[in-house]
Protein backbone atom coordinates (compact mmCIF):
# COMPACT_ATOMS: atom_id res chain seq x y z
CA UNK A 1 0.00 0.00 0.00
CA UNK A 2 1.30 3.18 -0.48
CA UNK A 3 0.19 5.89 2.03
CA UNK A 4 -0.12 10.24 2.00
CA UNK A 5 -0.03 12.14 4.69
CA UNK A 6 -1.65 14.60 6.55
CA UNK A 7 -0.80 18.08 6.53
CA UNK A 8 2.00 18.64 8.85
CA UNK A 9 1.92 15.03 9.42
CA UNK A 10 4.63 12.04 8.99
CA UNK A 11 4.50 8.57 8.98
CA UNK A 12 0.93 8.48 11.01
CA UNK A 13 -0.48 5.55 8.88
CA UNK A 14 0.01 3.65 12.31
CA UNK A 15 -2.88 5.96 13.79
CA UNK A 16 -5.24 4.33 11.43
CA UNK A 17 -4.38 0.53 11.27
CA UNK A 18 -7.58 -0.74 12.40
CA UNK A 19 -8.88 0.45 8.97
CA UNK A 20 -5.94 -0.35 6.69
CA UNK A 21 -4.62 -3.75 8.20
CA UNK A 22 -6.44 -5.91 5.43
CA UNK A 23 -4.50 -3.90 2.52
CA UNK A 24 -0.83 -2.51 4.37
CA UNK A 25 0.47 -5.48 1.96
CA UNK A 26 -1.05 -4.80 -1.24
CA UNK A 27 0.77 -2.56 -3.57
CA UNK A 28 -2.11 -2.16 -5.91
CA UNK A 29 -3.75 0.67 -2.90
CA UNK A 30 -3.51 3.75 -2.38
CA UNK A 31 -4.38 5.56 1.33
CA UNK A 32 -4.24 9.24 2.29
CA UNK A 33 -5.31 10.93 5.44
CA UNK A 34 -6.61 14.51 5.24
CA UNK A 35 -4.40 16.64 2.91
CA UNK A 36 -2.81 13.54 2.41
CA UNK A 37 -6.09 12.14 0.86
CA UNK A 38 -5.84 15.08 -1.85
CA UNK A 39 -1.95 13.72 -2.66
CA UNK A 40 -3.57 10.07 -2.93
CA UNK A 41 -6.20 11.25 -5.04
CA UNK A 42 -4.35 13.38 -7.14
CA UNK A 43 -1.48 10.25 -7.20
CA UNK A 44 -4.06 7.75 -8.55
CA UNK A 45 -5.28 10.29 -11.06
CA UNK A 46 -1.97 10.57 -12.52
CA UNK A 47 -0.96 6.90 -12.58
CA UNK A 48 -1.00 4.66 -15.13
CA UNK A 49 -0.25 1.74 -12.80
CA UNK A 50 -2.68 -0.68 -11.66
CA UNK A 51 -4.67 0.45 -8.87
CA UNK A 52 -7.43 -1.54 -7.64
CA UNK A 53 -8.28 0.86 -4.28
CA UNK A 54 -8.34 3.95 -3.31
CA UNK A 55 -8.83 5.12 0.22
CA UNK A 56 -10.02 8.34 1.62
CA UNK A 57 -9.62 8.87 5.31
CA UNK A 58 -11.10 11.98 6.46
CA UNK A 59 -10.57 13.74 3.34
CA UNK A 60 -9.46 17.16 3.16
CA UNK A 61 -13.08 18.86 2.10
CA UNK A 62 -13.47 22.45 2.24
CA UNK A 63 -15.70 22.83 -0.98
CA UNK A 64 -18.28 24.55 1.82
CA UNK A 65 -16.26 27.66 2.72
CA UNK A 66 -16.01 31.14 1.77
CA UNK A 67 -12.93 32.73 0.19
CA UNK A 68 -12.98 34.79 3.80
CA UNK A 69 -12.37 31.56 6.33
CA UNK A 70 -9.41 30.17 3.31
CA UNK A 71 -8.01 33.88 4.28
CA UNK A 72 -8.17 34.31 7.67
CA UNK A 73 -6.70 30.53 8.03
CA UNK A 74 -3.74 31.86 5.82
CA UNK A 75 -3.28 34.71 7.54
CA UNK A 76 -3.15 32.58 10.97
CA UNK A 77 -1.21 30.57 9.55
CA UNK A 78 1.41 33.34 8.31
CA UNK A 79 1.58 34.85 11.31
CA UNK A 80 2.33 32.03 13.99
CA UNK A 81 2.65 28.75 12.33
CA UNK A 82 3.76 26.82 15.46
CA UNK A 83 0.37 28.45 17.51
CA UNK A 84 -1.77 27.58 13.94
CA UNK A 85 -0.79 24.30 14.20
CA UNK A 86 -0.97 23.38 18.02
CA UNK A 87 -4.61 24.79 17.65
CA UNK A 88 -5.21 22.33 14.39
CA UNK A 89 -3.89 19.59 15.89
CA UNK A 90 -5.80 19.77 19.37
CA UNK A 91 -8.93 20.27 17.13
CA UNK A 92 -8.30 17.48 15.02
CA UNK A 93 -7.79 14.44 17.62
CA UNK A 94 -10.79 15.32 19.61
CA UNK A 95 -12.89 13.04 20.77
CA UNK A 96 -9.55 10.91 21.28
CA UNK A 97 -6.39 11.61 23.13
CA UNK A 98 -3.75 10.88 21.01
CA UNK A 99 -0.08 12.12 21.00
CA UNK A 100 0.94 13.57 17.68
CA UNK A 101 4.44 14.92 18.41
CA UNK A 102 5.69 11.81 17.13
CA UNK A 103 4.05 12.57 14.04
CA UNK A 104 4.21 15.92 13.54
CA UNK A 105 6.13 17.65 10.52
CA UNK A 106 6.33 21.16 9.44
CA UNK A 107 3.80 22.27 7.13
CA UNK A 108 3.71 25.06 4.78
CA UNK A 109 1.57 28.28 3.77
CA UNK A 110 1.17 26.44 0.34
CA UNK A 111 -0.13 23.42 1.26
CA UNK A 112 -2.33 24.58 3.95
CA UNK A 113 -4.19 26.72 0.92
CA UNK A 114 -4.05 23.74 -1.66
CA UNK A 115 -6.17 21.87 1.42
CA UNK A 116 -8.83 24.74 1.77
CA UNK A 117 -9.00 25.39 -1.58
CA UNK A 118 -9.31 21.83 -3.37
CA UNK A 119 -11.97 21.41 -5.75
CA UNK A 120 -12.87 17.57 -5.65
CA UNK A 121 -13.49 17.30 -9.06
CA UNK A 122 -16.62 15.12 -9.81
CA UNK A 123 -15.28 14.22 -13.40
CA UNK A 124 -12.09 13.18 -11.87
CA UNK A 125 -13.88 10.99 -9.60
CA UNK A 126 -16.02 9.64 -12.06
CA UNK A 127 -13.07 8.87 -14.11
CA UNK A 128 -11.64 6.54 -10.92
CA UNK A 129 -14.73 4.33 -11.06
CA UNK A 130 -14.43 3.91 -14.51
CA UNK A 131 -11.34 2.80 -14.18
CA UNK A 132 -12.47 0.14 -11.77
CA UNK A 133 -10.85 1.71 -8.98
CA UNK A 134 -12.93 0.96 -5.69
CA UNK A 135 -13.18 4.23 -3.76
CA UNK A 136 -13.36 3.65 0.11
CA UNK A 137 -14.23 7.12 2.13
CA UNK A 138 -13.94 7.30 6.01
CA UNK A 139 -15.31 10.22 7.62
CA UNK A 140 -16.18 11.04 11.59
CA UNK A 141 -19.28 12.83 12.85
CA UNK A 142 -17.51 14.38 15.53
CA UNK A 143 -14.63 15.59 13.24
CA UNK A 144 -14.04 19.31 14.63
CA UNK A 145 -12.01 20.30 11.06
CA UNK A 146 -14.24 19.49 8.17
CA UNK A 147 -18.22 19.20 7.97
CA UNK A 148 -18.29 15.21 8.05
CA UNK A 149 -21.48 14.92 7.27
CA UNK A 150 -21.47 17.04 4.07
CA UNK A 151 -18.64 15.18 2.57
CA UNK A 152 -20.17 12.00 3.50
CA UNK A 153 -22.89 13.26 1.20
CA UNK A 154 -20.70 14.58 -1.52
CA UNK A 155 -18.43 11.71 -1.56
CA UNK A 156 -21.01 8.88 -1.23
CA UNK A 157 -22.23 8.65 -5.02
CA UNK A 158 -18.49 8.20 -6.27
CA UNK A 159 -17.49 4.74 -3.37
CA UNK A 160 -18.20 3.44 -0.24
CA UNK A 161 -18.91 6.17 2.17
CA UNK A 162 -18.65 5.34 6.11
CA UNK A 163 -19.79 8.50 8.61
CA UNK A 164 -18.76 6.94 12.11
CA UNK A 165 -20.65 8.49 14.85
CA UNK A 166 -18.42 8.65 17.47
CA UNK A 167 -15.30 9.03 15.80
CA UNK A 168 -13.48 12.61 14.95
CA UNK A 169 -10.95 13.74 12.12
CA UNK A 170 -8.49 10.80 12.94
CA UNK A 171 -11.08 8.19 12.78
CA UNK A 172 -10.46 7.10 16.75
Amino acid sequence: MKFFSGFALKNEASLFSHLLKEWENNPYVVAGFSYGAIEAFEYTLKNDRRIDRLILLSPAWFLDKDRAFVRTQLIHFKKDPQTYLDTFFQNAVQPADIDLNRFRADGSAEALQKLLTYPWDERALKSLQKRGIKLQIFLGAKDRVIDAKKAHDYFKSFGESWLFKAWGHFLQ
